[in-house]
């Protein structure tokens, strides 16, 4: 395996990109907006358009005025003085009503193809924007062939080619924990303020885009730490010099934080100027109390879409056929080892297998890290364990897009393997031409594996899935997320259906995509249901609902098993006997709220319909947390 010229391996890296381009940007082009896209798209536009974040605190901006940014440029159309507007200036208010606002943004004021077509273009964009980063950081750890290897792997991950043009903040947040890592460990070889300004940037990105980014400060620790118990060749030898070697680099962090810190900060305070700042009413009304009020929304704000997160941060889990209520540890290793391409496994294998063997081989002599890059790949290792522990520790086990940071890193890893085999060819080994010629027909197999899956990348499961349908080993995004309904208009238009029943993943309006469709749970039909067509999404059939039921009757796969077209018996069987729907006791509920508890789908459904039910909504609920609070408070004495 010779070294590539730059030229070659640029032209190569274009092509892996432009092909992931027309892979992902296929797909979602023809895709429906998804369950977060409505709050995400709507709260977006308001930044731009209101400058008034009140709308989606729970998640910070940066990936959501990105995706604003051509909407507004183009003139995007937004009611603000609709009711579920004005009643979002609440802060438990905004939870319920920001999906109300960003349906009618998406859905209802403006045409909904057109629409998410131009928010998903910039997260298009921060898609090949990490591809690209993961070339170029994979040259510097592999030369050519190492980068090339990890954006071939990168631009064929299903996980990425599914949430990569998609207006969420995985992927971005993704992009910058890359970058982070990287510039955090040029600024700790060779401190400047260049690299404390890099550092700054790519640090306060990655705070801008999600609240897990919060894990990059034990990220730093971890490293520091590991600098300690095994120092690098490279670091100073003398006790007096080690010690002002790392007093110089401690101070580089200290700034490059404070940078970030104030980054983010004008950023919250610009995208925060005309919101209300009644919250700041206890400081009083003296006359410097407006702008004092003012100037502490930005650190307010960021706090309380911290709290809103930390909230949201434990819900129930389903894996492998078994419900949870909360997160279980095995739940990323298992998703990872089902929706990744078995190619991309076998190479992880593959590189793990290679060093052990060099390191056998020739022992203190295997040198596979290029001069200057000792640090680079010490903070590759102790940032996938900090972000891997992390995701096993979580409570907030839902989709495989919630690993995207260790599996970009993971990824990064693989850039070592042709350098690992060339060193071995050049000693002679003759299993190291297997193995390399074994990396080359892998890759080809990403490849395939990618362009046979589209555009469903989804539901995308690999053997190990041992045949078993999806409904039955994973859940939530992992399957659907009501990407998939223009599937079902088209299957409503072949068949020639005026009327079909939708069981959908989400919340919106499905008669906005589908025109024939009438909200349905497939829990709970009624005996008028029979002989018709319904359709029902994948997650709704085990986890979400108890819908087992309707798989023996004759189904339909519609986007790659996204959701399931379903012919319903001419005499639907009662609950709880042989081939009916379940009794109510058995029953599930969206979101994992108790079975008991109203459909959550219909109570957004109805805030939808009709605005006017958002205060009586939002009433109720919180008499229902008063009551709950109460018998807490009665159990506990």
């Amino acid at each position: 395996m010779d070294r590539l010229p730059f030229s070659r391996s640029a032209i190569c890296a274009t092509g892996l990109l432009l092909l992931m381009a027309i892979l992902a940007g296929g797909a979602a082009r023809h895709e429906s907006v998804t369950v977060d896209e409505v709050a995400h798209v709507g709260a977006g536009v308001s930044y731009l358009q209101k400058l008034d974040y009140r709308m989606n605190e729970e998640h910070p901006p940066l990936a959501k005025v990105l995706a604003a940014t051509p909407l507004v440029l183009r003139g995007v159309r937004a009611d603000y003085s609709h009711l579920s507007w004005t009643f979002s200036a609440g802060f438990f208010h905004q939870y319920l009503g920001e999906w109300v606002f960003g349906h009618a943004v998406v859905l209802q004021w403006n045409d909904p193809y057109k629409t998410m077509l131009w928010a998903r273009l910039p997260m298009l964009v921060i898609m090949l924007a990490l591809g690209w980063t993961l070339f170029q950081y994979g040259k510097r750890l592999g030369q050519s062939e190492g980068g090339l290897l990890c954006l071939l792997a990168y631009v064929t991950m299903p996980a990425f080619l599914a949430f990569g043009p998609l207006v969420l903040t995985d992927i971005i947040v993704t992009l910058f924990c890359i970058a982070t890592l990287w510039t955090f460990v040029e600024m700790w070889r060779e401190p400047s303020r260049l690299s404390e300004l890099k550092f700054g940037l790519a640090l306060a990105g990655a705070l801008l885009s999600k609240f897990s980014a919060g894990l990059l400060f034990f990220c730093f620790l971890a490293f520091m730490l590991s600098l300690r118990a095994r120092p690098t060749a490279d670091l100073p030898t003398g006790k007096r010099e080690r010690k002002a070697w790392r007093r110089e680099r401690f101070w580089s962090l200290a700034k490059g934080t404070l940078f970030a810190g104030f980054v983010v900060y004008l950023f919250y305070l610009v995208i925060s100027w005309n919101q209300p700042t009644d919250s700041f009413n206890v400081i009083g009304h003296f006359p410097p109390a407006p702008m004092l009020r003012r100037l502490l929304m930005p650190p307010w704000t960021y706090l309380r879409g911290l709290v809103g997160f930390a909230f949201a941060a434990s819900r129930p889990t389903y894996i492998l056929g078994h419900a949870y209520p909360h997160g279980v540890w095995f739940y990323f290793p298992v998703v990872f080892l089902l929706k990744s391409p078995l190619a991309f496994l076998a190479l992880l294998v593959l590189t793990l297998a290679v060093f052990i063997a060099g390191n056998l081989r020739l022992k203190n002599t295997f040198n596979l890290v290029p001069p200057g890059m000792s640090l680079h790949w010490r903070g590759l290792l102790m940032f996938l364990l900090v972000f891997t522990g992390a995701c096993i520790l979580s409570q907030l086990d839902l989709s495989i897009r919630h690993f995207s940071v260790p599996l970009a890193l993971m990824i990064l890893g693989l850039s070592s393997l042709p350098g690992m085999i060339r060193i071995l060819i050049g000693n002679g080994w003759r299993p190291a031409r297997v193995a390399g010629w074994s990396t080359v027909a892998l890759a080809l197999s990403l490849v395939f594996t990618a362009v046979r899956a589209y555009p469903n990348y989804f539901p995308f499961l690999n053997l190990l899935s041992m045949g078993r349908p999806g409904y039955e080993l994973v859940n939530d995004s992992n399957l659907d997320w009501n990407q998939a309904l223009p599937e079902v208009e088209a299957f409503a238009k072949q068949r020639g259906l005026t009327h079909v029943l939708v069981d959908e993943f989400g919340f919106s309006e499905p008669s906005a995509y589908v025109s024939q469709a009438e909200f349905w749970n497939c829990q709970d039909p009624a005996q008028s249901d029979g002989g018709q067509w319904a359709v029902v999404s994948a997650g709704m059939i085990a986890d979400s609902h108890n819908c087992l039921w309707l798989m023996q009757y004759h189904t339909e796969e519609l986007a790659g098993a996204s959701m399931y077209a379903v012919q319903l018996p001419n005499h639907i069987p009662a609950p709880g006997s042989p081939g009916g729907p379940p009794l109510p006791a058995d029953w599930h509920n969206f979101g994992g709220a108790p079975a008991h508890a109203p459909d959550v789908r219909l109570m957004f459904l109805n805030c939808i319909r009709d605005p006017q039910q958002l205060n009586p909504t939002i009433e109720r609920i919180q008499a229902e947390f008063r009551a709950m609070e109460e018998e807490r408070k009665k159990s506990r004495q």
